[in-house]
């Protein structure tokens, strides 16, 4: 999409989005989530089940590399504590940013964009809930996996409880590894910023984001590789479920404003008569213009010439 020097300021694209009907959405979102992690807290053993079968699977495919990342970050600290930094913190700051830049610089595809979030975020609460599911760092010791957040934690502010502030593991749903949100998120940036960025670097961004997030989650024992895949293909579903579920939404906003829509207001049937009974706008001109003169007006027929007046009246 290109934006022409006589195309409409970008404000005119955002119409009835504001931040005070953006935030609402949030608030929800967060609080689907806040329901899905009271919903697990009882359900531990499961959710470790569930992890140790993701486990055995990949194992029998050969498609393990959390492992051998995992061994990496947390032998050489200088690998293990930026990764940290960016499970941690970029999770929370790059997603909003590009949301932020969306509504300033691409407001034509905003509104498709945040749905298309919203719509793979609901689905990836729908598989906590349904299915939870332990990280590689919350298995028995004999899987082989090391909490590097937890061997690094001094380094941060986060404790042993994923990427939470200390003391604030409870606001978080440790049990939510499948499928990896942090990996979703990040594609969903990638692809926005390949999609409308404009210079190289942003486009390359888009394409390191994702790369680097998935190793990030895997390195630091946080999410299996299956995980990462699972979270790429909620975002897919995600997308092909955005413009159907953005048309029902018009096609209900539309039926609530024609159910509320105020009725024309009629004009009196009195005006309408009074209104063909007055006087035609000339004759009325010609009766005046005779009573000053002292001779009745007469009628204009056509072919008829008025009479001549006596020229010594």
């Amino acid at each position: 999409m290109t934006m022409t020097t006589t195309a409409p300021r970008p404000a005119t694209y955002r119409g009835g989005l504001r931040w005070w009907t953006e935030l609402p959405l949030i608030a929800v979102v967060y609080g689907l989530y806040t329901t899905g992690r009271l919903l697990v807290r009882g359900d531990v053993g499961r959710a470790v089940d569930h992890g140790i079968a993701i486990l055995h699977l990949e194992t029998a495919l050969t498609l393990d590399p959390e492992r051998w990342l995992n061994t990496l970050f947390s032998r050489y600290r200088a690998l293990g504590i930026p990764a940290d930094f960016w499970y941690a913190s970029l999770h929370y700051l790059v997603t909003p940013t590009v949301l932020i830049w969306l509504w300033r610089r691409r407001p034509t595809v905003y509104r498709f964009a945040r749905t298309w979030l919203m719509t793979s975020t609901l689905i990836g609460l729908i598989g906590f809930t349904l299915a939870p599911t332990a990280p590689p760092r919350l298995l028995a010791g004999g899987h082989g996996f090391v909490d590097t957040m937890a061997q690094y934690g001094s380094y941060g502010w986060w404790g042993g409880d994923a990427s939470a502030p200390r003391g604030l593991g409870g606001l978080t749903n440790q049990y939510a590894a499948m499928p990896s949100l942090h990996v979703g998120w990040s594609l969903w940036c990638g692809i926005v910023l390949w999609r409308y960025g404009r210079t190289r670097f942003v486009r390359a961004l888009g394409i390191a984001y994702p790369l680097g997030t998935a190793l990030v989650v895997m390195g630091t024992a946080n999410h299996y590789f299956l995980d990462a895949v699972a979270g790429a293909a909620v975002m897919g579903l995600g997308f092909l479920l955005t413009r159907p579920f953005l048309r029902a939404v018009d096609r209900a906003r539309e039926a609530v404003a024609a159910r509320f829509a105020r009725p024309a207001r009629n004009v009196p049937s009195t005006v309408i008569a009074s209104s063909r009974d007055a006087a035609p706008a000339e004759p009325l001109a010609a009766h005046r213009s005779g009573q000053r003169s002292g001779h009745p007006a007469v009628p204009a027929q056509r072919g008829v010439r008025p009479p001549a007046r006596d020229a010594g009246g």
